[in-house]
């Protein structure tokens, strides 16, 4: 088992993931004025803060299950090294969050975004969230990643394995940035030429 310090190499990925998906956020973000983060299509779409807003309560809602799937899988005694398999249905559940699928979803009512928020305050917490999903990667190391359980805070029926879990935060969290980006990309943003 790797020492406290030294993450398994697929938690590794994900901590680098993880620092590269806050470095985006921020460099999407930092040059637009507060109208233009929180600006919104005319076709009813999220603005660049909501995207980042929607993963900031994302995480306040999801963290607490990987603390208890992490918690569950130390007490079971859960260990293994990898590399892991992870079974169809957390692959399937990953897939579905990555922005290249073309699936579209409506964000159940405790996952909505506010409909504003100020960019310091919105990207300050995003970063915050980034630095503990990285302290839950320390926590699960060592950790059978394809054995240990995280519960959906959506569907509260379904169990992935916890490596399936980190996969799909970062897919999530990729998937909205680049919704982010489409927003800035959108003709009628304010300020474009």
């Amino acid at each position: 088992m790797p020492g406290p310090f030294v993450l398994t190499p697929e938690l590794d990925a994900f901590k680098l993931q993880f620092e590269e998906i806050a470095n985006e956020a921020d460099a999407i973000a930092s040059a637009l004025t507060e109208q233009q983060f929180n600006w919104r299509p005319g076709t009813g779409g999220w603005s660049v803060a909501q995207c980042i807003d929607h993963l900031n309560v994302s995480a306040r809602v999801y963290l607490p299950k990987l603390d208890e799937g992490i918690a569950n899988a130390i007490r079971q005694g859960m260990y293994g090294e990898g590399p892991f398999r992870y079974n169809a249905l957390g692959r399937l559940f990953v897939w579905t969050q990555q922005p290249t699928t073309k699936m579209k979803y409506k964000a159940v009512k405790a996952l909505q975004p506010s409909p504003a928020r100020r960019k310091q305050d919105a990207l300050a917490a995003f970063r915050a969230y980034q630095v503990q999903y990285v302290d839950r990667l320390r926590q699960g190391n060592g950790l059978d990643l394809a054995r240990a359980r995280v519960q959906s805070p959506v569907v509260s029926l379904l169990r992935l394995p916890l490596g399936s879990g980190f996969a799909l935060v970062v897919a999530h969290e990729q998937r909205h940035l680049q919704q982010a980006r489409n927003v800035i990309a959108n003709p009628a943003f304010p300020g474009s030429a």
